[in-house]
């Protein structure tokens, strides 16, 4: 298959297998041990702080010598807000966190701070970083006739065709094609239009015969007949996320990775409710009491941050049902063991098929 073969030369890798950059979950570890074993490890910097962002790649590059990928969030960091709604917000949260004796800290919207690709990508640069992948967003030329210039392959995120196409003329190196399946946040970035809800069958042959660069399948894959499958709709890499969330280099806490592996099929759903950002996880009280609310939820930025203390809290104290359980549709095939023994298990999986892709 020639774009299996594009897709690996234009990455540096030996497998077409890329790893999902998880945020909260990757770790330099994850990302390196995937490197190691001849796929793409994937480190999610999104919204992170350039010093944080900058150690974590050091880290990274410590444990590996192989070509990885950072990914960035390309989205606007504003975005018209209602102080009247944050409050309100603020005050529900608050008797949220007197539930669990947790203190709440009222802050005035001037008083935010976030960050995206914009604080990043002279970091990136600067450790010569070989891929950038970004989701949330269409990074400006400028920012991608940087990379280019240094030689960077860039890879967007799609969940439509439109969104594809829109890719594609910006001139990526590859897309990221996310079906509905996909747990996480949906990649999705056209702003005052429907969130697409396009299956992973359904999207990728259609991304295919769109653009003009290598495709790459995300949402639902676990296994050697599911990498198999997208490989045939025409995809030329396969990128996994919830398959390496019980991993044992996964920062997901013990209750976390608990859920995913008692999850069923219909275990998961998307929800606003903990970043303001469409995003498929596993269903828990707080996603549902959110839900029957009826309160607006601010945009993802403001939001993210406001959930933040009560999702720490919950991670550290094992407590499920407030707690962000990001996982896809097939998250419920999701094993335990090192990443390098899950990645090499799919690897030995695929060439003893009896008609390997590869």
């Amino acid at each position: 298959m020639q774009f299996m073969e594009d897709l690996k030369h234009l990455l540096d890798i030996s497998y077409p297998i890329i790893q999902a950059p998880m945020l909260g979950v990757t770790t330099p570890a994850m990302v390196a041990a995937v490197a190691n074993a001849g796929g793409l490890g994937c480190l999610p910097l999104g919204g992170l702080s350039p010093e944080k962002s900058l150690a974590l790649v050091k880290e990274t590059k410590a444990k590996t010598s192989k070509p990885f990928a950072v990914n960035l969030f390309a989205h606007s960091l504003t975005s018209e807000v209602s102080e009247e709604d944050i409050k309100i917000m603020e005050n529900y949260l608050e008797a949220l966190h007197k539930k669990y004796n947790l203190p709440f800290e009222h802050k005035p919207i001037s008083s935010y701070r976030f960050y995206n690709h914009h604080d990043q990508i002279d970091i990136l640069l600067d450790e010569q970083v070989p891929i950038v992948s970004f989701t949330f967003g269409l990074p400006e030329a400028q920012i991608l006739s940087q990379l280019r210039e240094r030689g960077v392959k860039a890879i967007g995120t799609a969940t439509s065709i439109k969104e594809a196409a829109l890719l594609d003329k910006a001139g990526m190196d590859a897309i990221v094609v996310q079906g509905i399946e996909a747990g996480g946040h949906r990649g999705s970035f056209i702003d005052k239009e429907p969130l697409p809800q396009v299956g992973l069958i359904s999207l990728v042959p259609q991304v295919v015969d769109t653009v003009s660069v290598p495709v790459i399948a995300a949402g639902g894959i676990f296994d050697h007949r599911t990498i198999k499958a997208v490989f045939t709709l025409g995809a030329a890499g396969a990128q996994l996320g919830s398959y390496f969330l019980a991993a044992e280099e996964s920062a997901a806490s013990e209750v976390y990775k608990e859920r995913v592996l008692s999850s069923t099929d219909t275990s998961t759903e998307l929800t606003q409710a903990f970043t303001g950002k469409w995003a498929r996880g596993i269903g828990n009280s707080f996603m549902e009491e959110m839900k029957n609310s009826g309160l607006v939820i601010p945009y993802y930025t403001y939001q993210n941050s406001l959930t933040a203390a009560l999702r720490d809290f919950g991670k550290s104290g094992g407590i499920a049902d407030i707690i962000s359980l990001w996982a896809g549709q097939s998250a419920s095939q999701s094993k335990s063991g090192s990443t390098e023994a899950l990645f090499n298990k799919l690897i030995q999986q695929i060439k003893s098929d009896t008609n390997p892709i590869f």
